[in-house]
C-alpha cells in the first residue's frame, strides 16, 4: 500500500464544506450583503418584468422574444441557485453546506451557465435567419423549430456537465473542507480532493474550453453573414434597424464569452483570487442582472410594451 493510500485511509471522509466567501474582509460583509441583495432583487424584477410583458403583449409573440423569455427564465434560475446561499454567508457566521447540497449547487450552476451559452448561440442563428433570409423567416423559425431549439439548449446544457458532476461526486474529500470561493466551484473543489485529479482537470478544462470556442465560432459565423447582408442593404434606415436588432445580443455575448475565456485562460494565483471570485460570480449574478437592462434599453418593442403596460396601470 502506498503512502498516499495510507494517508487517505487515516483520514475521515468529509460530509460538508465551508464556503469562505470574502471572509478576509470582515468589515465589508454587510456592504457585500447589501450589494448582492440589490443585484438579486434587480435581476428578479427585471427578468420577471420582461417575462410578464412578453406573455401579455401579443406583438412580442415572435421567435426572438420566445428565446428572450427562455433567457430570462434561465437568468432567474442561475441567480437563485447561488445568490441566496451567498447572502446567508455574508450575513451569518454559519458558512457550511452539506456535501450533497454542494454537489447539487455545482451541477445546477454549471448546467445553467452551459445552457446560456447554447441559448446565445441559438439566438445568433435566429438573427441570421431573420436578416439573411427574411422572406422565409416565419417558415424556417416556426413554433416547432423554436421549441426544438429551446429544448435542445436546455437538454444539452444539463447533459454536458454530467461528466463534471460525476467526476467530482466520486472523488475523495478527506482533508481540508474550506472552499475559497463564493459558492461551490468545480476548480476549487478539485483542489480539495485527495484523489488524483490531474486527468479530470485536463479533460474537463478541454471540454469547457471546447464548448466555449465552438459556440463562439458558430456565433461569429452567423454574424459574419449578418454583417455581409447588412452592408448590401441600400437603405441606411434598413441597415440601422437590422443592426439594432442584433446589438443587444452582441453585447450579452461579448460580456459572457469574454468573462468565460478570461477565467479559463488566466492562471489562478493567490494574489488574484479575489478577482477570480468576482469574475466567476459575474456568471451567476452580474450578467443575469444586466441582460434585461440591455434588452429593454436597446429594444423599441419592449420599451413600447412597457410604456403601454404602465399607461394601462395608470389608466386603471
Amino acid at each position: 500500500m502506498s503512502t498516499w493510500d495510507i494517508q487517505r485511509g487515516n483520514q475521515t471522509q468529509i460530509t460538508e464544506f465551508s464556503i469562505l466567501g470574502f471572509s478576509d474582509y470582515p468589515n465589508l460583509q454587510i456592504l457585500l450583503f447589501m450589494v448582492f441583495l440589490c443585484i438579486y432583487l434587480v435581476t428578479l424584477m427585471g427578468n420577471l418584468t420582461i417575462l410578464t410583458v412578453m406573455c401579455v403583449d401579443s406583438h412580442l409573440h415572435t421567435p426572438m422574444y420566445f428565446f428572450l423569455c427562455n433567457l430570462s427564465i434561465l437568468d432567474v434560475c442561475l441567480t437563485s441557485c447561488t445568490l441566496p446561499k451567498m447572502l446567508s454567508i455574508f450575513l451569518m457566521d454559519n458558512k457550511n453546506i452539506s456535501f450533497p447540497g454542494c454537489i447539487t449547487q455545482l451541477y445546477l450552476l454549471m448546467s445553467f451557465t452551459s445552457t446560456e451559452l447554447y441559448l446565445l448561440t441559438v439566438m445568433a442563428y435566429d438573427r441570421y435567419v431573420a436578416i439573411c433570409n427574411p422572406l422565409h423567416y416565419s417558415i424556417i423559425m416556426n413554433k416547432r423549430v423554436c421549441a426544438l431549439l429551446s429544448a435542445f439548449s436546455w437538454a444539452a446544457g444539463f447533459l454536458d456537465v454530467l461528466p463534471h458532476n460525476v467526476s467530482i461526486s466520486y472523488s475523495s474529500f478527506c482533508g481540508h473542507n474550506v472552499i475559497d470561493h463564493l459558492f461551490c466551484d468545480f476548480q476549487t473543489m478539485l483542489q480539495l480532493s485527495c484523489s488524483d485529479t490531474s486527468a479530470i482537470k485536463l479533460l474537463i478544462n478541454t471540454l469547457n474550453l471546447g464548448l466555449i470556442l465552438t459556440c463562439l465560432v458558430l456565433i461569429l459565423t452567423s454574424y459574419s453573414h449578418i454583417i455581409a447582408s447588412i452592408l448590401k442593404m441600400q437603405s441606411v434606415k434598413g441597415r440601422y434597424k437590422a443592426f439594432s436588432t442584433c446589438s443587444s445580443h452582441l453585447s450579452v455575448v461579448s460580456m459572457y464569452c469574454g468573462a468565460s475565456l478570461f477565467v479559463y485562460l488566466t492562471p489562478i494565483s493567490n494574489s488574484a483570487k479575489s478577482v477570480h471570485k468576482l469574475l466567476d460570480a459575474s456568471y451567476s449574478t452580474v450578467i443575469p442582472m444586466l441582460n434585461p437592462i440591455i434588452y429593454s434599453l436597446r429594444n423599441k418593442d419592449i420599451k413600447a410594451a412597457l410604456k403601454k403596460g404602465m399607461q394601462g396601470k395608470l389608466g386603471a
